[in-house]
């Protein structure tokens, strides 16, 4: 009997996953049309490859919440980088992620605790005082800083040369890519976010997605002799 529940739990669960699938897909239908990156077939082999290695996924993104929960915020950015490093290697090598590897970029603690801290003080000051600065500043940060952790993990970057590459990948391109790169990972994360558990899903799907459209643009950049980063 209790098999029988455990299994009709899992179809549920496997339905809402399909929903929300053909819910994101068709959200961004329009966009992606005019678009020149494939960002359907990014978005299909996020989701095949985030079912494919769902349980380790989920484990490690609960993990990474508390984690984050118990540390009042401060583990934030370095365990993330940690949990980008992971996913980065489970898209390359087909490798499982690891909880200790939410620590394994430790030696980035400093600089993303530093750098984080100054732009939450600067969004928080703007929607302070006029709101619109505020919002302006966490938008422009996302979209200039979107491949400025793995930029550090993969490539061994300097946050200040992160943040500068990070920028000449944006603007790889059509600057509508990346205008619709920044609208599918928070689409995603806005998904997730409304309850608790659906973040479990979204976060690594998010991720993903991201560190897929990161692998297409360094490629690109690798193919070209790295001229953009100039």
């Amino acid at each position: 009997m209790a098999d029988k529940k455990a299994q009709t739990g899992e179809n549920e669960v496997l339905k809402l996953l399909l929903i929300l699938r053909e819910s994101l897909l068709q959200a961004f239908k329009e966009k992606l049309e005019i678009c020149s990156m494939d960002f359907k077939t990014h978005l299909i082999d996020a989701w095949e490859m985030t079912l494919e290695f769902i349980a380790p996924l989920i484990i490690i993104t609960l993990i990474m919440f508390v984690v984050w929960f118990l540390s009042f915020g401060i583990l934030v950015p370095v365990t993330f980088a940690g949990y980008t490093q992971s996913i980065l290697l489970m898209i390359r090598q087909g490798r499982e992620p690891r909880i200790q590897d939410l620590f394994s970029q430790l030696n980035l603690f400093l600089p993303l605790l530093g750098f984080g801290i100054m732009v939450c003080a600067a969004t928080v000051i703007g929607l302070i005082f006029f709101v619109l600065p505020g919002l302006l500043i966490a938008l422009a940060t996302v979209f200039i800083c979107l491949y400025v952790v793995p930029l550090m993990i993969d490539k061994n970057l300097g946050l200040f040369d992160a943040i500068k590459k990070s920028y000449s990948l944006a603007l790889q391109g059509a600057l509508v890519d990346h205008l619709v790169v920044v609208i599918i990972f928070i689409g995603i994360h806005a998904v997730g976010s409304s309850v608790f558990i659906g973040s479990l899903f979204t976060q690594p799907l998010a991720t993903i997605f991201l560190l897929s459209v990161y692998e297409k643009k360094t490629n690109l950049d690798s193919a070209s002799g790295g001229a953009l980063s100039d």
